[in-house]
């Protein structure tokens, strides 16, 4: 289908993306790749009146280190994280979810901002920013914010994100060096979303578990980061016994719904699944 007409904006500053937003309010959408708002619009499932590009305005590229930080421009594309030698240096897991989002065709054009804050369940980068321990640092007409990715996705499309705010920047704590780490994804076909899908990083001292971090995706309304699970593997050798009781603590916290990728009481089994594939590839990664 062919969208609604709609008048389109092309800023150049983050300001003027902001002020724009606050002249047109509820008539107005931001657009980054445009993967997820173009297809509904198609649809006339969204139809602005407004629509605000983003994709010329510099300050909200690029990937670099600051302090104990890296730092994501929310209009990089899933293709230059791919190609980025800081993160296959500091942040491999990065690299390894994108290669497993869609196809290289939407990779050049997808954002890391957009993939994240729309509030997707089925997107993957919002599970592994939750993993990562990231923060969004947002910007608005009441100026800047930083949110927990962990506090930030409150249901399917709904986000603490409020009217007029934007995206700039992702902050991604650097993982300890010889961390492990593993995103392992369960999907019916090359491109489409996941039936469930897990990241898992940790870091081991001794034979034992020093720090853990487990989260899920498309289980449930939103993003799920498994708490009690990571928990548990800290302390540990990470042994079968253990790995069993992880899986258990990570599927309690599932709610997946009926649909075309299996019944919910598959997909809860699935979770499971990538869950533990995930725990066995971190901990080989682990050095």
């Amino acid at each position: 289908m062919i969208p609604g007409s709609f008048e389109y904006h092309r800023p150049r500053t983050l300001d003027e993306a902001i002020g724009l937003l606050a002249d047109h309010g509820d008539g107005a959408n931001i657009v980054a790749g445009g993967h997820s708002l173009i297809p509904m619009m198609k649809l006339r499932l969204a139809a602005p009146v407004h629509l605000i590009d983003l994709q010329d305005i510099d300050a909200l590229k690029g990937i670099s280190e600051s302090g104990n930080n890296i730092e994501i421009g929310a209009m990089t594309t899933q293709a230059e994280l791919i190609e980025s030698d800081l993160l296959a240096a500091k942040c491999p897991i990065i690299r390894e979810t994108s290669m497993q989002i869609a196809d290289p065709q939407v990779r050049n054009c997808g954002t890391l901002g957009g993939n994240v804050a729309n509030g997707d369940p089925g997107n993957d980068m919002p599970a592994l920013m939750q993993a990562l321990n990231a923060s969004y640092l947002v910007q608005g007409p009441e100026g800047k914010r930083e949110i927990a990715a962990r506090e930030f996705y409150e249901d399917i499309f709904l986000t603490t994100l409020q009217e007029g705010e934007i995206l700039k920047t992702i902050r991604i704590p650097t993982p300890a060096p010889g961390h492990g780490y593993a995103y392992e994804k369960q999907k019916r076909k090359i491109g489409d979303y996941a039936t469930a899908a897990a990241a898992v990083l940790m870091t081991m001292t001794g034979g034992k578990c020093a720090s853990g971090a487990i989260a899920l995706t498309n289980v449930a309304s939103t993003p799920l980061y498994a708490a009690d699970a990571s928990d548990a593997l800290i302390g540990t050798n990470v042994d079968k016994a253990i790995v069993d009781n992880v899986v258990s603590l990570a599927k309690a916290i599932t709610n997946p719904s009926d649909d075309t990728r299996g019944p919910a009481e598959f997909r809860t089994s699935v979770a499971g699944v990538v869950v533990r594939r995930a725990i066995s590839r971190a901990l080989e990664r682990t050095s």
